[in-house]
């Protein structure tokens, strides 16, 4: 009985001890170990697949929402809800260019930092393709029910020296804006 009591007070403990905040709060306000919540179900909207065409490529993307997600940033650990984006990349002929559907989230890592409302509108990181090219910032504008808007211009494309030769440098996602992709 005095193990359980025990238990039952460090349970209560660490839950109190554990901070919820809301989706936007800024990086600077995130102490270490809070939860970063979507309180009102704001990522929810974005949850699907979607597709698109571009340059003479068809653009699959598998949006997920991923619950108390581990972040390391700045020195801390916290938790946040987050969009994750998973993509199949195809050519006219049907052949796949790129998956990332069973990603082990080495490279081409894509999900959501911030939300805006007030714009319908979502940003998400991605951290690029191999040695990192392409890294920078997605945005997702939710137009209606069936479609988002997609805007995206790479940060980067140059080639570090530890990039090894044979790597695939190609850049598989769409580098455009207001790229319209509907929900199936």
């Amino acid at each position: 009985m005095k193990s359980f009591l025990f238990l039952m007070v460090f349970v209560a403990a660490y839950c109190k001890s554990q901070q919820i905040l809301p989706l936007n709060t800024a990086l600077d306000n995130i102490p270490n170990n809070a939860q970063v919540k979507d309180l009102n179900n704001e990522l929810n909207p974005y949850i699907g697949t979607y597709k698109a065409n571009f340059q003479g490529n068809e653009v699959t993307l598998f949006i997920t929402k991923e619950e108390n997600k581990l972040e390391k940033r700045m020195n801390k650990q916290f938790y946040r809800d987050a969009l994750i984006v998973k993509y199949i990349v195809k050519n006219t002929s049907g052949l796949i260019l790129q998956d990332t559907q069973n990603n082990s989230y080495n490279i081409n890592k894509l999900n959501s930092t911030k939300i805006r409302n007030s714009q319908n509108l979502v940003e998400l990181n991605y951290s690029g393709t191999n040695c990192g090219i392409g890294w920078g910032i997605i945005k997702l504008k939710k137009i209606n029910s069936t479609q988002i808007s997609w805007d995206y211009e790479p940060n980067s494309t140059s080639i570090g020296e530890d990039c090894p030769t044979n790597a695939d440098k190609t850049i598989y996602l769409p580098e455009t804006d207001n790229l319209i992709f509907t929900k199936q």
